[in-house]
This record gives C-alpha cells, structure tokens and sequence, in this order.
C-alpha cells in the first residue's frame, strides 16, 4: 500500500516562508508524476504544483512565482518551497499522484499564514 508522509507546515506571518516535504513509500518512485494538493476548510481538494520524474514542473497559478516543487528520487521525497506566503494559502497540504492518484491519502500538514 501506497503511504505518504508530510511535514513542515506551521504558522507563519504574511509574507514568510516555509518548505514542506513528504516522503512516499512506493516502488519505482522515479517513474511517477507527484503532486502537492491543498485543501482550505470548506472547499474541495485542489492541485498546486505537480513535477515528473524527469523534473518538468507544473503550477496552479494562484501559486506560480511564490512556489517551488522539487523532488528527490533517492529520497522518495517530494518537497515545496513556498515563499511569500498569503492568508488565502491556509489549507492542509497533501501529497499524491498527479495521473496515478492513490486511495490511501497521508494526514497532511497544515499551513496557517496569520498576522
């Protein structure tokens, strides 16, 4: 079975910085496109950043130019640098697949941005 593991959220001001991680305990890692979903209370799960195995990025573009994806496949670890960050950022951030999405969703962590 498919797990995941995120870290690295907490509070943080207007404006300030922090870097999630998640690492996933699947075989063949590499050979799968991995995303960073966050879902805000009251509204539905959306994608943020996905990366290939390869390292092609992709990002929703109410986060484009504050957020970084990156991964490491000897890791199994996906991580989120994100910057410059904003009230509306508050959510519980998750990782998955991005075309392959697996059932056994991880706890995620939560990302609160408050003055």
């Amino acid at each position: 079975q498919v797990q995941f593991v995120e870290s690295g959220g907490g509070l943080v001001q207007p404006g300030g910085s922090l870097r999630l991680s998640c690492v996933v305990t699947v075989s063949q890692f590499s050979d799968y496109t991995m995303a960073w979903y966050r879902q805000a209370p009251g509204k539905e799960r959306e994608l943020v950043a996905g990366i290939t195995g390869h390292g092609s990025i992709g990002y929703a573009d109410s986060v484009r130019d504050r957020f970084t994806i990156s991964r490491d496949n000897a890791k199994n670890t996906i991580y989120l640098q994100m910057d410059n960050l904003r009230p509306e950022d508050t959510a519980v951030y998750y990782c998955n697949g991005r075309f392959t999405i697996w059932p056994s969703w991880g706890q995620g962590t939560q990302v609160t941005v408050s003055s």
